[in-house]
């Protein structure tokens, strides 16, 4: 294994190299709270002396249950310092679902931070089990992290984890059933790391916007793994009322967005300016510059180097949309059962349709499924306690992601399905939904969408509408979905092509169990609550059904 530095290793570069620099801004009350390198070494330090001083077992588990903010960062290396193993929690997490992770992972303390709704998630948390609140988000009864570490000695000596410990048991919000502990030791934070940092060109002025949550392995690689390895600063958002504005206060050089973000910019810039204005301006030439310079400003984008989008495929015509004003956004495809590392489209390379090339010293293949499998050597050691699954996962050293793809001459990847998402016809045809649903999320009025089709003659699909669409009047909706209709069934076989587009009243949504809590859609939840009414909306005359 060639050798890496570790996080920590690059904690204690940049508190000697640049002590002084600014690493960490979080907004409070409409206010900058600030911390240099030095300041941020200083409580990971004396907080990683606490946790000493509490005598758990080596490596014992310790989760982290917050939104984005300083301190989880900082308590996620004062967890590596001390000795003890990370499991970050999802912070919309149900307490029941707190209550699994816990228990599964044998959780020794849990950090408790920032939170819209701790009342409904703390009977999760077992009423002996030791509790750090952050400062800011003090919950009561329990110490909060500036009152234990006031009077203590920080650790002085600069602690390195082996590379082959356990870092951090990472929990995946599972589109069924209970969710599964990715475990991923400290190689390989380092490896993936260390080689995506240069490719992408991340350097010491970098400037990360964090919002998506850190407990996702992208958020943690890009945003807590980036800026360690490149010393760059990050800037968190307060709430969801303010993220515009402090997205454009922090004018991000890197940003990563998932579709539903493009797709909010995207409504929120022709509410203000509809598309056959926007069409005028920029074929202006001139104009068209000031055009693209303002919106990119009025984003918060407009110093941006890199511009991802993850976690779900993005549609053509957004990238195609974006890139008429001057942002040019990567895909970025990876898993946790990878630590995030296997492609992305560079800046300067971008494909549509793609999600780009395998990143250095990553294998892909595919299966005679055409499944796509990955290998390098920092795939993860396992699920916790799942011995069965990992093998499952991981044959022969390559990992079985689950999804379906095709590989072009030139190397580039292109996401085509999930293997395990293939549903049968009543005519005894097989269908893979996602090429189908990523056709009709071009769709403006479609915030979801669920293509099924079990048991009956052919497929149908189950959509939410968007903000834009439940403004629109029935009729025009009505017009636009039969259309796409027309325009998306030719692109497939015969026996792909929709018949009906049912307009749910429902919204799918993390409280109601219909997604994950990293936004993916529940599809068995989803066919649960309809199944009953395919073949009475297949036999209904009408194309779109309310």
């Amino acid at each position: 294994m060639q050798d890496y530095q570790s996080p920590l290793e690059m904690l204690y570069r940049w508190e000697s190299e640049t002590p002084n620099k600014l690493y960490m801004r979080q907004p409070i009350n409409d206010e900058w709270h600030k911390w240099t390198w030095s300041e941020t070494a200083t409580e990971v330090r004396k907080m990683a002396a606490y946790l000493q001083s509490l005598d758990l077992a080596p490596k014992s588990k310790i989760a982290i249950l917050s939104k984005n903010c300083t301190h989880w960062i900082m308590s996620d290396l004062a967890i590596m310092m001390a000795g003890h193993v990370s499991v970050p929690l999802y912070p919309n997490l149900k307490a029941e679902s707190i209550k699994q992770i816990l228990d599964h992972s044998e959780t020794k303390l849990v950090f408790v931070g920032k939170l819209d709704d701790f009342a409904s998630m703390r009977p999760g948390i077992p009423k002996d089990m030791p509790c750090i609140a952050y400062p800011f988000y003090s919950e009561e009864g329990y110490p909060v992290w500036g009152d234990l570490v006031k009077d203590i000695e920080p650790v002085a000596e600069n602690i390195v984890r082996e590379p082959n410990d356990l870092a951090t048991i990472i929990y995946t919000s599972g589109t069924t059933g209970m969710p599964k502990g990715v475990m991923h030791k400290f190689y390989n934070f380092s490896f993936a790391t260390s080689n995506a940092v240069p490719l992408l060109g991340l350097a010491t002025e970098e400037r990360f916007f964090s919002y998506l949550p850190l407990c996702h392995i992208a958020e943690r690689l890009l945003v807590e793994m980036g800026s360690l390895y490149s010393g760059g600063m990050v800037s968190f958002a307060e709430s969801l009322d303010t993220f515009a504005k402090n997205l454009s206060d922090t004018k991000p050089t890197a940003f990563l967005g998932v579709p539903r973000i493009w797709t909010k910019f995207q409504q929120g810039i022709l509410t203000k300016l509809p598309q056959k204005k926007l069409n005028v301006l920029l074929a202006i030439p001139g104009v068209s510059s000031l055009i693209k310079k303002k919106i990119k400003s009025g984003l918060g984008l407009q110093e941006a180097r890199n511009v991802f989008t993850g976690a779900a495929p993005t549609p053509v015509s957004t990238l195609k949309w974006f890139k008429r004003l001057g942002i040019n956004i990567q895909e970025a495809y990876a898993m946790t059962e990878n630590c995030c590392y296997s492609h992305v489209t560079l800046n300067d390379d971008i494909q549509f349709g793609f999600v780009g090339k395998a990143l250095p010293h990553c294998e892909v293949k595919l299966s005679e499924k055409n499944e796509i499998l990955i290998k390098h050597v920092a795939l993860m050691d396992g699920y916790y306690k799942e011995e069965k699954q990992t093998q499952d996962t991981i044959k022969d050293g390559w990992l079985y992601t689950g999804d379906e793809g095709y590989i072009d001459s030139k190397g580039f990847l292109k996401i085509t399905g999930r293997v395990k998402d293939l549903f049968k016809t009543s005519k005894a045809k097989y269908v893979a939904p996602a090429p189908i649903e990523m056709k009709l999320s071009a769709n403006k009025n479609i915030e979801q969408v669920c293509v099924v089709g079990e048991n009956i003659p052919q497929p149908i699909a189950l959509i939410t509408l968007s903000e834009y669409g439940k403004s629109r009047p029935a009729e025009d909706l009505v017009a636009s979905l039969s259309k796409t209709l027309k325009v998306v069934n030719p692109k497939f076989d015969a026996h792909e092509r929709l018949k009906k587009i049912i307009v749910l009243d429902q919204e799918w949504t993390i409280e109601n169990n219909l997604l994950t809590p990293s936004m993916k859609i529940k599809r068995n939840e989803v066919e649960k609550l309809h199944k009953e009414n395919y073949v009475s909306w297949y036999e209904r005359e009408e194309e779109v059904i309310w």
